[in-house]
């Protein structure tokens, strides 16, 4: 978490808060596309959204009678305050409860407040009345002031990136408010209205997810309350491209603290910053991701490395133990990836996945990219040797088969595709057309998307954090109104109180802990590409 005014955490700080965190572990992933065009294209984009306002009402309205699992709460109660806590509602109060705009802060059905006053971590219920309610909305609009929110300025069927931004929002009178419906036949602001709030909720969540330490959890129930390194990558990026660079510093910070000294990550961390001991092996992917990360941070904030002084040999480490990983074909060893299953139950076990294949790719080549805009000649030309080695190994082993997850004759196609995509790579006409082909094969009847083609798990159960990279892909590539059709989807299943869930079943509904930080960090890039373009590393 950071500093509501916006500055790192100090010593003092740190001594002050020591031992007194609470925490939480984490998580899971999706996608979705369909075409569109002109005015036809507009009624079913308002059409869909009404649709998907009466869907969220009657969601929302289903809650009174049963609790439903325990993850089933559909958000975070917070408060604007220091450090940031946030507790789920309990679904059984969720029938007519809706965030106060831009906060934290829930209204009830009853009209009552309920929130986390400043210096607790304790939900209260309150009139609205009650002055620490107005204190917390106006701490958490100037938490979202200090930097963007996109998703106001989404260039819209017909329109242009220069659109002029949309005024603020009203405050939602139902559940049914989350998602505003175009009127019918027409573009109205009200949709990118629907974006604004997507983004400013999935930002505050991700607030509301990362400790004072920096650990940036999953989400906060039960075996999502960690923090994965493959995720906070994810959320660093998020926090930087809309400005809150406090927040994305105090995640690398956490990141460059539990790195091992010889520049691997655990699977995943406590929120104390100590590493979960149960029995998985490091996921090298993880490193490709930090070093995105990292890259990505740089160029959102160039004063970066001097203001981190962690920065700079997290970085080395990271890529000196990737460049070292590659064998004689130029490929890193065989690797559990953002799967999370044994490397051993894959279809070419011998070889890395795609799932490593990409981040690993991505990260050398970001690592190269940022040691040349420091002025480190020998490594750069040190990782940019390693880039141009596995770029070579990918174009051998695994373009001839259409970019399959393992790198074989009727390889099955993954979500992991769109990690050689932009914006980890420049845009290639091969790759663009096997995400795609992936896309349509993992696509489900709800509009949705497995992880991958014969997933193990259930098998109608879309999963949004792979939705939103292919969303992130189609942004970053140009592809306009393939990146709204999935964010549309995305918008059109979020729980009664607008918040990103981790899966949707089959008849629409969250099937998974909400939110999840990957998802809301995957949100958040998009609609940023999608109002200006996102850095793509290169290290030539």
């Amino acid at each position: 978490m950071t500093i509501d005014r916006g500055r790192l955490i100090g010593a003092h700080d740190r001594a002050e808060l020591a031992g007194a965190e609470r925490v939480v572990p984490s998580r899971t992933r999706a996608s979705g596309s369909v075409k569109r065009g002109g005015g036809w294209s507009r009624v079913r984009r308002a059409a869909a959204l009404l649709l998907v306002a009466a869907l969220v009402a009657t969601c929302g309205a289903t809650l009174r009678s049963q609790a439903g699992p325990g993850w089933a709460s559909p958000g975070l109660v917070g408060g604007g305050g220091w450090p940031f806590a946030g507790e789920p509602l309990n679904p059984v109060d969720a029938y007519g409860a809706t965030y106060l705009p831009d906060s934290s802060v829930v209204r009830l059905a009853d009209s009552r407040v309920r929130l986390i006053p400043f210096g607790s971590d304790t939900p209260i219920t309150v009139a609205a009345s009650d002055p620490r309610v107005a204190a917390a909305v106006r701490s958490d609009k100037a938490w979202l002031a200090r930097g963007t929110v996109p998703g106001a300025n989404v260039p819209l069927p017909g329109s242009s990136l220069t659109s002029s931004p949309l005024p603020p929002s009203p405050a939602p009178a139902s559940p049914a408010a989350v998602v505003r419906p175009e009127v019918a036949g027409s573009v109205s602001p009200d949709t990118r209205e629907v974006y604004r709030d997507m983004a400013a909720r999935a930002l505050l969540d991700l607030r509301l997810l990362t400790r004072p330490n920096g650990a940036s959890l999953a989400s906060w129930y039960d075996k999502w309350r960690y923090s994965w390194p493959r995720d906070s990558a994810f959320t660093v990026a998020a926090f930087a491209v809309t400005g809150h660079q406090a927040e994305a510093r105090r995640v690398l910070r956490f990141l460059a603290r539990v790195q091992n000294e010889n520049g691997m990550w655990a699977a995943r961390y406590n929120p104390d910053g100590s590493a979960v001991a149960d029995g998985r092996a490091p996921q090298l992917d993880s490193l490709g991701w930090v070093l995105w990360a990292s890259w990505f941070f740089r160029t959102q904030s160039p004063t970066a490395a001097t203001d981190l002084p962690e920065f700079w040999p997290m970085v080395s480490r990271a890529a000196d133990r990737l460049a070292r990983s590659l064998d004689v074909e130029g490929l890193p060893p065989p690797s559990s990836d953002y799967w999370e299953r044994d490397h051993a139950s894959e279809q070419d076990p011998r070889r890395p996945t795609l799932g490593v294949i990409g981040p690993v790719l991505a990260g050398l080549r970001s690592a190269a990219a940022l040691a040349r805009d420091l002025g480190k000649t020998q490594q750069a030309a040190r990782w940019q040797h390693a880039t141009h080695r596995l770029s070579d190994a990918v174009a051998r082993q695994f373009t001839p088969h259409g970019y399959p997850r393992s790198p074989i004759a009727g390889g099955r196609m993954d979500t992991s595709v769109t990690f050689l995509a932009p914006p980890f790579a420049s845009v290639d006409p091969g790759v663009s057309a096997a995400v795609q082909n992936a896309f349509e094969r993992q696509q489900l009847s709800n509009g949705g998307v497995l992880p991958g083609e014969r997933w193990a798990g259930g098998k109608k159960v879309a999963w949004t954090p792979e939705m939103g990279m292919f969303a992130l892909a189609s942004a970053c590539s140009g592809r306009k109104e393939e990146a709204l059709t999935r964010l549309d989807w995305l918008a059109g299943h979020r729980t009664s109180l607008g918040v990103l869930p981790e899966k949707v079943d089959e008849h629409g509904k969250p099937a998974g802990v909400a939110p999840l930080g990957w998802t809301a960090a995957t949100v958040v890039l998009s609609l940023s590409a999608l109002e200006r373009p996102l850095p793509i590393p290169n290290p030539s």
